[in-house]
């Protein structure tokens, strides 16, 4: 690191007052380089492309940098830390998947550090920073923002900015961005829910919960609606019920509305194992049965699944092979290898004692 001398405009002088530190970071920004380019450069490694080697070395001259041993040596040394931010670590999706990226990264050798931001967009980009002053070598990041329909263009600039010099993995979409994506097929999950339901002679399907603007929820409304026109099923808006969050007040709720139709549907897919907890009680306040009267299957298949009365059919993702694929990605953007930018992570139906045939 030096210290360069400026100005309140930010010119360089002699004699100012105000100092400011470069670092081979800063040099990578302007650059558009990782760190290790820029190291590689200090060192003369013959690794480094023509064009960056001019890019970085005019960028060296222009702040007339000149690392101390320290410094160089630093500059080459990996943190072995992994940042991981998530939306609510209290949803059990998020813990699952958490835990199993923790053990993914532990064989690597790697700590991973998890942050949470409860849904406020102020966290996300606190964190975002932190994270990348502390220098992590990559960040993953797993709901919030990246969950969203339309991406927010002032975020996927920040995420921009990070991704030039740290790897950043995420598992929703973010138009515009320079990140890795390791996805659930939503489309294939719907599917395999919705045809099950199909074959136990349902057609009065609700499907309850989740926000327009998320892109799974979209996704997955889109092929729900899709399905059911393939067999030939009136697609019935009433039975589509938006929620406000992904938990189980949100589906006690959906379910409320649904109760005020003329015609209840014979079976409720909920977006998710939280929402469909929701559901269930207030079905069981009115005293219907389940299966018997109503059949309630969901996705994600976390461990509330297994805790519901009834248990739970639900949609199930290999989360240790979700969390193996997000690590695996990290570790090879880290070392500057190549590798997949979209994978998508299948489904599985996981059937229990919450549906049941129509006779």
């Amino acid at each position: 690191m030096i210290d360069i001398l400026v100005d309140i405009d930010g010119k360089e002088g002699k004699g100012m007052a105000l100092k400011k530190s470069v670092t081979i970071y800063d040099i990578a920004i302007e650059a558009g380089v990782s760190p290790a380019t820029v190291s590689r450069v200090l060192t003369g490694s013959a690794k480094v492309s023509r064009a960056k080697k001019e890019r970085v070395e005019n960028i060296i001259r222009k702040y007339d940098f000149k690392p101390n041993a320290l410094a160089r040596g630093l500059s080459e040394t990996k943190s072995n830390t992994i940042g991981m931010i998530v939306a609510d670590i209290r949803n059990p999706f998020y813990a699952t998947l958490f835990v199993e990226c923790e053990r993914a990264a532990t064989r690597f050798g790697y700590t991973l550090m998890v942050c949470n931001t409860l849904g406020e967009p102020e966290l996300e980009n606190r964190y975002l920073e932190k994270m990348y002053e502390q220098r992590v070598d990559a960040i993953i990041k797993v709901g919030g923002r990246v969950d969203e329909l339309v991406s927010d263009i002032a975020f996927v600039d920040h995420v921009n900015r990070i991704a030039n010099t740290i790897p950043v993995i995420i598992t929703g979409k973010l138009d515009g961005s320079d990140c890795y994506r390791v996805n659930i097929d939503e489309m294939q999950a719907m599917e395999l829910l919705m045809r099950y339901m199909i074959s136990l002679g349902h057609q009065d399907i609700a499907l309850i919960g989740g926000r327009g603007n998320v892109q799974s929820t979209v996704d997955k409304r889109s092929r729900y609606k899709q399905l059911l026109k393939r067999y030939g099923i009136n697609v019935r808006k009433e039975y589509i019920v938006e929620g406000k969050k992904y938990d189980d007040e949100s589906g006690y709720q959906c379910m409320q509305k649904l109760f005020e139709l003329d015609h209840l549907p014979s079976a409720v897919i909920a977006i998710n194992d939280f929402t469909a907890v929701g559901a269930m009680r207030a079905i069981h306040e009115r005293g219907i049965a389940i299966p018997d009267d109503i059949s309630v299957a969901s996705f994600d298949n976390t461990f509330i699944a297994e805790v519901t009365t009834p248990k739970l059919t639900s949609i199930s993702y290999n989360y240790q092979e979700f969390g193996e694929k997000i690590i695996d990605t990290a570790m090879k953007a880290i070392r500057g290898e190549e590798t997949t930018r979209i994978q998508l992570i299948p489904s599985e139906l996981v059937i229990r004692d919450s549906c049941r045939k129509l006779s």
